[in-house]
């Protein structure tokens, strides 16, 4: 686990924020983020709830796939999630460890998986992804919305 402080995030996404997740690593493929879990995101068992797994999951896939343009300003063109498909092993409890790897990518879509790992480092879910790379994203009354940097 990196004892290193967090990495700024390349985009400003205001959930992600919100739930405290951090970014501890993005480059060559993979990405890494980590959680300390609090009250807030524990579920009736008190351990973490599936939501919050399936996030870490879709966040470190997801830097993942955009950690191959580092070389471009911004990280080059952002991504979204087409499809996730999340197994769920043992509960999460204590610090979490997500670690998504890029497996393969097209000009348009990126094929990823990723692992939330427990305190003790046993894997607590897997997921695979596919996403899509995108400069801007329609929105409401079909207006592009483009992709808000961490420095916006």
């Amino acid at each position: 686990m990196s004892l290193a402080p967090p990495l700024k995030f390349p985009v400003h996404i205001p959930f992600v924020e919100e739930l405290g997740l951090e970014l501890h690593a993005m480059a060559e493929g993979q990405a890494e983020l980590q959680v300390d879990l609090r009250q807030a995101h524990l579920n009736s068992w008190e351990v973490a709830h599936g939501g919050v797994l399936m996030t870490l999951l879709d966040v470190a896939m997801a830097h993942a796939a955009r950690s191959i343009h580092a070389d471009q300003p911004g990280f080059g063109p952002g991504v979204v999630t087409v499809e996730m498909k999340t197994s769920f092993m043992r509960p999460g409890e204590g610090r979490l460890r997500a670690v998504g790897r890029l497996l393969h990518r097209s000009t348009t879509m990126a094929f990823c998986e990723g692992s939330v790992l427990g305190e003790d480092g046993k894997l607590c879910a897997h997921a695979t992804g596919t996403f899509k790379y995108l400069k801007a994203l329609p929105g409401r009354g079909r207006q592009l919305k483009t992709l808000r940097s961490a420095q916006d």
